[in-house]
């Protein structure tokens, strides 16, 4: 035999020279649930190591994932019900917690990147990241109100915001809003090709920002605005608009369902394509470990190192921190 592959495996120094994909703690970026308050610290039990955080506590997290090489963050607030009202007007209060949060990040770590959240459902009491009329979701006066909050959280200081409502045009709203109040500097990571999953239930756990089941007039779901889990091709016509809107990320979520679109969006766009690792799929991956019916220290980085090989060039995860860690002690 001419050619032995095997070769090439003979020895971990021979594989790492032979290695195509590469994955760092610089690719990943930790998720932080925030809310309201001092000296919280609350773990999500569908979501087992993730935690709500106060401020003083979300800083805590924030410094020990610098110190792995973690420096990207992206945060989504819980907000009290007696703040969310049909139109999300808390999202762009002065009094927001999630706002004052992001000052102190920033202030005490600049060098930190801080992605935000535009989306109406953690202020909506209704549930839903659209404006709801007459039992539909109403397309662009929801723009005007993701205008408003993506200004507040500019002002703020986020570095890059995270439209994540799946609007139509909401990324050319936002941007032409940015540029005009001289935020031309702050960037749009787009929630580009974010399907309709069945994964997303810890999630809605932490932040309780599931439609809101019951009224007549509210929509039991989100299939009218998020896209369907059956369609590949409608995620070029996403990543087009929103490439042309004025996008600087384009992400596909979730992840792990959702490889062969992952990989087409990165063959199809120049711009950096980034990955959510959503809630449901890294619970059902502690779960198995917890059970002992998979290694975490195993399984983890090869699912995280399969997203990187579809294609991401950043990947949103809860265990972004715990790589961080490993790749530490191998390091060391």
């Amino acid at each position: 035999m001419l050619r032995r592959p095997r070769r090439n495996r003979r020895s971990a120094a021979i594989r790492g020279l032979a290695q195509e994909t590469h994955l760092s703690p610089g690719h990943l970026v930790q998720p932080l649930f925030l809310v309201d308050g001092k000296g919280v610290r609350e773990e999500i039990s569908s979501l087992p190591g993730s935690f709500r955080l106060s401020t003083d506590e979300a800083l805590k997290e924030v410094e020990s994932c610098m110190e792995l090489g973690v420096k990207s963050f992206i945060a989504f607030p819980k907000v009290a019900d007696e703040l969310k009202d049909k139109r999300a007007t808390h999202s762009y209060s002065n009094d927001n917690f999630y706002l004052h949060a992001a000052r102190d990040i920033k202030a005490r770590f600049p060098e930190a990147c801080l992605i935000s959240d535009v989306a109406m459902d953690p202020y909506s009491s209704d549930g839903h990241d659209g404006f709801v009329y007459g039992g539909q979701i109403v397309n662009d006066e929801t723009l005007h109100i993701l205008q408003k909050m993506a200004l507040a959280q500019a002002e703020a200081g986020f570095d890059i915001l995270g439209p994540s409502d799946m609007m139509d045009g909401r990324v050319e709203a936002i941007r032409i809003a940015l540029d005009e109040a001289g935020y031309n500097n702050t960037g749009i990571m787009s929630y580009t090709a974010k399907y309709a999953s069945a994964f997303y239930g810890p999630f809605r756990d932490a932040l309780d920002s599931a439609p809101k089941a019951g009224a007549e007039d509210i929509p039991k779901d989100k299939k009218t605005y998020q896209m369907n889990p059956a369609n590949r091709r409608e995620a070029l016509i996403e990543g087009e608009l929103d490439t042309m809107e004025g996008a600087d990320f384009l992400m596909v979520k979730p992840a792990l369902n959702y490889l062969d679109v992952i990989f087409l969006m990165k063959q199809s766009f120049e711009l950096p394509i980034a990955a959510y690792h959503v809630s449901g799929e890294c619970a059902m991956l502690l779960a198995a470990c917890r059970n002992g019916w998979l290694d975490y220290q195993q399984a983890m980085p090869e699912t995280l190192l399969s997203i990187r090989r579809a294609g991401a060039d950043v990947i949103i995860t809860y265990f972004a921190k715990d790589f961080a860690k490993m790749a530490r002690g191998r390091r060391e």
